[in-house]
């Protein structure tokens, strides 16, 4: 099983940064971490992806972030972070780390961590 902490969330002025962590700890039974990523979610709406990265690291975003946003991972430290250049109001939400884990007898599960708030002020 895999547990995630996420840190780094909290209020910035527009155009400021921020940089969001998630280190993924797993159980004996999780063999390895595949794609690690970050979504976001407004309430009563499904959760939006916002970057993914492999563990070769090849990084995906959602045509909103690019070119402001950048995903990263450390796989000897099993961590993901977003850090988050130029933000706007409209990026205010709750972002969740999501890891894709195989575990003992090669099955694969989607862990989601608890979400952190990012408020950006006009």
């Amino acid at each position: 099983q895999v547990q995630l902490a996420e840190s780094g969330g909290g209020l910035v002025q527009a155009r400021g940064s921020l940089k969001l962590s998630c280190a993924a700890k797993g159980s004996e039974t999780v063999l390895r971490f595949n794609d690690m990523g970050w979504y976001r979610q407004a309430p009563g709406s499904q959760r939006e992806l916002v970057a993914t990265i492999t563990e070769n690291g090849i990084a995906n975003y959602a045509d909103s972030v690019k070119g402001r946003f950048t995903i990263s991972r450390d796989n000897a430290k099993n961590t993901v972070s977003l850090q988050m250049n130029s933000l706007q109001p409209e990026d205010t939400d709750v972002y969740y780390c999501n890891v894709d884990a195989t575990l003992l007898g090669n099955s694969r599960y989607y862990y989601w961590g608890q979400g952190t708030q990012v408020t950006v002020s006009s």
